[in-house]
This record gives structure tokens, C-alpha cells and sequence, in this order.
């Protein structure tokens, strides 16, 4: 006696499909939706910032590490000595990611958590970008804060008086955060991304690397200039 053989039908199996297609559209619009905040939150880390710059200078006059009397009108507040007699002249010297904890653009971050501007520790410690203290995006890489100078600037040809630069940023996200931010272009305008390999180049020595170089898994900082 033969046993009979039984299988799925066209039916059944157009089912599954229409089903598993349903799936994964659903895990890739969660992605999606994903990426999305996080692009958002990382363009929040830029205006919290900038928001944060000129609300210290509203209320004290002076900029956050470059702040002469800070050792006086904030308690527990330290004066940045580096670069020498540089207090108080209009600029946050020092580069955005410095590893020197007397230089003012370190500095910076501990006047704004002192003033109530920013959340974070108050005990200095720039000398790694896995301390603490540094100020870390919303992907965990190291964003930081100094004037715009010739002699400071991450990304040639930016103008401003301040930069924030934010590193770690994958290429996808910095393409998504200028055009949110800018102008769609990561090579104009006054949002700019760098690809790098392994940290950040050296300040002042490359331009924006265009939008068509940027691949979506590269690394990159994103560097905005106000």
C-alpha cells in the first residue's frame, strides 16, 4: 500500500512569503525609524550646545573657558591656564578635542556643568577620549567646543567665530545630519564632515571630504561653525 506524500500549496506558501515579507519590511522601517532618532539626537548635541554658549555669555559676560574671573563667580570653578595670558580675550583657545586639561577649550565643559548649562562631572580629565569627563555625542564618540581660529580649525575653509566638532559619526548619519543641519553638501556650507581612520586628523590640515566620498560605513567628524 502506497503512504501518501503531502506538502505545502501554492497557497500556503504564498502565505508564508507574503508574511515573511511583512517582517522584514517591519524590522527595516524599525531601523529606519531607529537611525532617524538618532540622527535627531545627535543635531540636538549641536544646539544644546550652542545654546548652552551663548547662555553663559549672557549671564557672566565671558565665555565658558575663557572666562578670567570664573574662579570667583563660580564656586569650584577652575581658571584655564594654557594658553598663557589668553583669559579673557574673546576666544575659547585650545583645540575642540584637547588632551590638555589646562587648555580653556577642556575647561569649557566644566564651567557650563558648574553654571547649570550642561550635565556632566566637574572633575577635569581631557587627557582621554574615553574619560568621563569628556563631553560624548548621542553614538558615545567625543564632540567638543573651541573658536572658529585659523590655528584650530578641524575642517580648511570653515568660517565663524565657534566651532563644535563631533567625531565617531558613521558616514550615513553625517550625510543625514547635514542635510538636516545645512545644506546637503558635507563639503560646504557651515556643517562639514572629515573622514578619518583611526582618530580625527590633525586640526587645520584637511578640507571636508565631499558627500560622494563619504561612504555610509566610514567614520567621520562632523564639524559645525556658528
Amino acid at each position: 500500500m502506497k503512504s501518501q506524500q503531502s506538502g505545502f500549496t501554492l497557497v500556503e506558501i504564498a502565505i508564508v512569503l507574503v508574511i515573511i515579507g511583512l517582517l522584514l519590511g517591519g524590522v527595516l522601517k524599525g531601523q529606519e525609524l531607529i537611525n532617524s532618532a538618532q540622527v535627531k539626537a545627535m543635531a540636538q548635541d549641536y544646539r544644546n550646545i550652542q545654546t548652552a554658549l551663548y547662555g553663559y555669555q549672557d549671564r557672566f559676560k565671558a565665555l565658558p573657558g575663557d572666562h578670567s574671573t570664573v574662579a570667583t563667580a563660580i564656586s569650584g570653578a577652575t581658571l584655564a591656564t594654557t594658553p598663557a595670558t589668553s583669559q579673557g580675550n574673546g576666544q575659547i583657545n585650545g583645540n575642540w578635542n584637547s588632551a590638555t586639561n589646562t587648555d580653556e577649550s577642556c575647561l569649557a565643559w566644566q564651567h557650563l556643568r558648574l553654571a547649570n548649562f550642561q550635565a556632566g562631572p566637574t572633575v577635569v580629565d581631557c587627557t582621554s577620549n574615553t574619560a568621563e569627563y569628556v563631553q560624548k555625542n548621542a553614538d558615545g564618540g567625543r564632540i567638543g567646543l573651541s573658536s572658529a581660529t585659523t590655528a584650530q580649525l578641524q575642517i580648511t575653509g570653515m568660517t565663524g567665530s565657534f566651532q563644535i566638532c563631533s567625531a565617531g559619526i558613521l558616514g550615513k548619519f553625517a550625510k543625514q545630519l547635514d542635510t538636516q543641519m545645512d545644506d546637503g553638501n558635507t563639503a560646504t556650507g557651515s556643517v562639514r564632515a572629515q573622514v578619518y581612520t583611526t582618530t580625527p586628523a590633525a586640526v587645520n590640515t584637511a578640507p571636508a571630504t565631499a558627500t560622494a566620498s563619504v561612504g555610509d560605513s566610514d567614520t567621520t567628524v562632523v564639524c559645525m561653525t556658528f
